[in-house]
């Protein structure tokens, strides 16, 4: 319905192409006397309100998809028994279904989780929040666990499922002679894989410890890039026929570039992110900005080479963090910190609410066979690969995994949306569409299944869960000092380890990479000194913006602030271990480098003091006190 407004001369027709104006200026140029006679009757009024939906179709849309997902999560935590008893993602997945079933009922065509969508714009701000916050202590004194059970384990998963499952392609109740071996290596590469997504939606949920937490969170990570290669190997070698060991050795290979060529990508990202930092001090506001664009270019540019995106994602973060948050301001480090933080909230959310729409809209191609079996086989790997893989990691390590830390890994291996875009990658025929239905059917059962039923579990075996409250700072401080002592050990005994590289690894990053990272006087200043300035200026600006009241009200307010910045210094201003000293040998004995720096007059001084106090002590005897049971007697000589 238009308002008109008479006595307009002028019209708008958003619609119509260029060749309309065109065509109307032609025929006025031609009849002259007839627009002149028939001016009156030919006028269109100007149209006050007008209706063009499909203008802005898409952005509405999406617009309309963000607000729904938002008010499930809100619903999802305004009702605390819902929360305890599903995962918050069992409930995404059902709205989805439930959104989805309206769609189809109206005979319209609902959305899909397509692999370009999910892969560029709704994985990502996911992998970065993970990598930006990683707890870097933790990833890294497990990270040999991890990679076992990130490569390995993926390659066992991927090969046992795809040769048991081309094993029951051959039987002839299931009607599937025609899928190859290839076919079902492909597919096994595609379900054997922990979905990042998934473990993060379940298991932040359940508060597992720290050690379980990082170690089916650091797989679902690191088996990115076996996922990646083991599908483009697969994929070339169903479309050549044919697979030779020259092949085979160029797979292996493709492996390593995909992994170290991402790591390499987010490294160099990180580094440049962190160097342009250093000349943001006069424009706070777009400090943010240089996190999030250098975050997501280290992904593309990863991408654009078929390279492993979640690793560059991962190393980006990690080298960015330190060296950003020492030349942002608070402001800026607290923006990075939440948006990061609902950005990966809001694509979790849609992620399993498109995965419900997509299992709606179909097509399926349901066998039951093919289907039950991949589910059972599934179990059947992950349990395996876990069981056997802790009983050759448990000989190395000092903390040994437990039977029920075992069960819970194997039943944390959970699948999600990663593999459903994968399938999606496929050749679109009938062996795509059953290979699709048996991922849904997989993803449904970990998500729902194991994820509603992991939590009571977790609470029947009595598994150590998080602890909520942080450590006192006298843990921190002997955890700092055990560390200092192990590396010190380790230098004794001439033994390269952990503690060894970390130290080295310290002394490299204050000595070089801070001067050219971090801004101005930071690098080289003491942070107490650094601190103390912080705080003073801080007091300075709130005592010029405020009066007395206000300000012991924003006291208290920053008291947690200020307690965890102690923390922080208190951990880094430790005492240093100092420098390796060559081995001891009875045949030549080297000065210790620390006494080469001490001067001549100073050794003076200190030898004068030593002396003065021990003749102090060998002239001037010692009072001696007497106690009222015992009564002490002195003679003198003669007496």
């Amino acid at each position: 319905m238009l308002l008109l407004l008479p006595g307009s001369s002028a019209r708008r027709d958003l619609s119509g192409p260029n060749d309309t104006w065109r065509t109307a200026a032609g025929s006025a140029l031609e009849e002259p006397h007839h627009r002149t006679n028939g001016s009156a009757t030919h006028k269109k009024a100007f149209p006050v309100l007008d209706f063009n939906y499909e203008h802005v179709r898409i952005p509405f849309e999406i617009s309309l998809w963000i607000l729904l997902a938002l008010f499930m999560k809100l619903g999802f935590h305004i009702i605390p028994r819902v929360s305890h008893v599903v995962p918050e993602s069992c409930l995404l997945i059902f709205v989805g279904l439930l959104v989805g079933g309206i769609i189809k009922a109206m005979h319209d065509k609902a959305p899909i989780l397509d692999t370009k969508l999910f892969f560029l714009y709704l994985l990502p701000p996911i992998i970065l929040d993970a990598g930006y916050f990683l707890p870097i202590r933790l990833f890294t004194e497990n990270l040999g666990t991890i990679l076992v059970f990130a490569v390995v384990g993926t390659l066992w998963n991927a090969f046992f499922i795809g040769g048991m499952m081309f094993a029951i392609c051959q039987i002839e109740v299931a009607h599937l002679g025609g899928v190859s071996l290839l076919s079902c290596l492909l597919f096994g590469s595609i379900v054997s894989a922990v979905d990042p997504v998934a473990v993060l939606a379940v298991f932040e949920e359940i508060h597992i410890n720290e050690l379980l937490y990082i170690l089916v969170f650091g797989e679902s990570l690191l088996n990115d890039a076996v996922t990646v290669v083991l599908y483009h190997l697969f994929e070339e070698f169903s479309h050549a026929g044919s697979v030779t060991m020259g092949d085979a050795f160029l797979g292996v290979l493709s492996f390593l570039v995909v992994s170290l060529g991402g790591i390499l990508a987010g490294v160099v990202y990180g580094i440049v992110g962190a160097f342009t930092s250093r000349f943001t001090s006069h424009s706070r506001v777009i400090e943010p900005l240089f996190v999030f664009l250098y975050s997501y270019m280290a992904y593309l540019s990863a991408e654009v080479f078929h390279l492993s995106g979640i690793m560059s994602l991962i190393a980006c973060g990690v080298v960015m963090r330190p060296y950003v948050e020492a030349n942002i301001s608070h402001k800026s480090y607290t923006t990075i910190k939440y948006f990061l933080k609902m950005w990966s909230s809001v694509s979790e959310t849609l992620i399993f609410i498109f995965l419900g729409v997509s299992t709606v809209e179909g097509p399926h191609n349901w066998n039951w066979l093919f289907v039950v079996f991949t589910l059972v086989l599934c179990l059947v790997s992950r349990v395996l690969g876990v069981v056997g893989l802790t009983f050759i990691i448990n000989k190395f390590r000092i903390v040994k995994l437990t039977k029920k830390d075992q069960f819970i890994v194997a039943y944390g291996g959970l699948r999600g949306a990663i593999a459903f875009s994968l399938g999606f990658l496929l050749p679109d025929d009938e062996t795509k569409h059953m290979f699709l239905t048996a991922i849904i059917t997989v993803i449904f059962f970990t998500v729902f299944v194991q994820g509603m039923t992991i939590r009571p579990l977790v609470e029947l075996l009595a598994v150590k869960r998080k602890k909520e409250s942080r450590r006192s700072i006298n843990e921190e401080i002997h955890t700092q000092f055990l560390d200092h002592l192990l590396t010190g050990i380790e230098d004794i005994c001439g033994h390269y380890g952990h503690h060894h590289w970390k130290d080295k690894l310290t002394r490299f990053n204050e000595n070089y990479v801070k001067k050219w990272l971090i801004s101005g006087e930071r690098s080289a200043e003491p942070q107490l000194i650094s601190f103390y300035n912080k705080l003073e200026m801080k007091q300075a600006m709130m005592l010029v913006e405020s009066n007395s009241s206000a300000l012991s009200v924003r006291n208290n307010k920053d008291l947690s602030t200020r307690e965890e910045e102690i923390r922080k210094i208190l951990r880094a201003n430790l005492q240093k271990t100092r420098q390796r000293l060559r081995s001891y040998s009875r045949h030549d004995l080297f000065m210790d480098p620390f006494e080469d720096n001490m001067s001549e007059v100073r050794f003076r001084k200190q030898q004068v003091d030593m002396e003065r106090r021990m003749s102090h002590y060998l002239t001037v005897p010692a009072k001696r006190q007497e106690t009222p049971s015992v009564r002490k007697v002195w003679f003198e000589p003669g007496q």
